[in-house]
């Protein structure tokens, strides 16, 4: 395993990591879990992602549990999760002072911990001045409940927004960001991001770089009954897994990867992981296999030339 600064902090992450969305407490279970993280740690993964509205916070009790059950030095991993959406109350979403403390406070008692690693800002609050999450957050860590906060689809604007606040004040500023990034979905990353890189050292720690599953090729000929476009509050995901421009350019991206003689969802991660403005790849596994096999992108790197970048870049010309 590969293990990369967390932008300007001194904090390791793991290249590759396994995060928690669709799958923990809703597609699978506990025992599936328990797999799939086992095999995480076998390969080196130490970075766990999850959030509060994860299957309704089901999602971080099962990867507490799995965690506590296999007795794993607490030192050894980093964990995550993300504040947002945390009930259905008035006050149960969102980022106020008292949402952030309280999804924090209750995160903690799902996980059975004492803090995590990484909290996120999980999407831009309009309705709560970015100076009041701010200072939640701040609070956040300075109680040792996080480490480092962050946050997740802000635009470059408001994270130099909440930046600035914390430099004025004497505030923790935001660390890192997670986006979402694949290779159909790449401007924010590489274009809207580009100068927080340099200005504010920022890390990124991606979702979705296999565009919900689309660049394995398992949707080119409809959505399977076991796929995530196929789950139930998902529906939404089915008219960009059934794109025709997208199928067409994942039919060609096939090509390339046959090429090299790897599958395509290998190389699809490595491509994410050539970026070096990107800290940690978030893989989601519904079985243990596709552990094993996300893992082995590491190996693809190394083959992704100029060359072959430049035809990944072509393929992608039309979608």
């Amino acid at each position: 395993m590969e293990y990369r600064r967390l932008g300007r902090s001194g904090l390791k992450v793991s290249a590759l990591s396994l995060g928690a969305w669709v799958t923990y407490g809703g597609q699978v279970g506990q025992d599936t879990a328990e797999e799939c993280m086992h095999a995480a740690i076998e390969h080196g993964v130490n970075f766990f992602d999850n959030a509060e509205g994860y299957a309704g916070g089901k999602a971080e009790i099962v990867m507490g549990n799995v965690i506590k059950k296999a007795g794993w030095r607490r030192e050894d991993l980093v964990v995550s999760t993300k504040i947002f959406w945390g009930g259905s109350g008035p006050n149960d979403t969102g980022l106020s002072h008292k949402h952030v403390i309280e999804g924090v406070n209750n995160a903690l008692k799902r996980f059975q911990m004492d803090y995590v690693d990484l909290v996120y800002c999980h999407r831009p609050d309009p309705q709560t001045p970015i100076e009041e999450t701010v200072r939640a957050m701040d609070i956040v860590i300075r109680q040792g409940k996080a480490f480092y906060w962050g946050t997740s689809e802000w635009s470059a604007d408001e994270i130099r927004s909440a930046y600035g606040i914390a430099r004025e004040f004497g505030l923790t500023p935001p660390l890192m960001e997670q986006p979402q990034y694949n290779l159909f979905h790449r401007d924010r990353v590489e274009k809207e991001y580009a100068l927080l890189y340099r200005d504010i050292g920022l890390g990124t720690t991606i979702w979705s770089p296999l565009a919900s599953g689309m660049l394995t090729g398992k949707y080119q000929n409809g959505v399977p009954a076991d796929s995530r476009g196929s789950v139930k509050g998902y529906e939404w995901l089915q008219s960009s897994l059934t794109d025709a421009q997208r199928v067409a350019a994942v039919g060609r991206l096939s090509r390339i990867a046959a090429d090299l003689g790897v599958p395509l969802a290998q190389m699809a991660l490595a491509w994410c992981l050539k970026n070096p403005n990107v800290s940690s790849v978030i893989t989601g596994a519904s079985r243990v296999g596709q552990v094993q096999e996300n893992m082995k992108a590491l190996a693809v790197v190394p083959m992704l030339t100029t060359d072959v970048m430049g035809a990944i870049d072509a393929a992608l010309a039309t979608a």
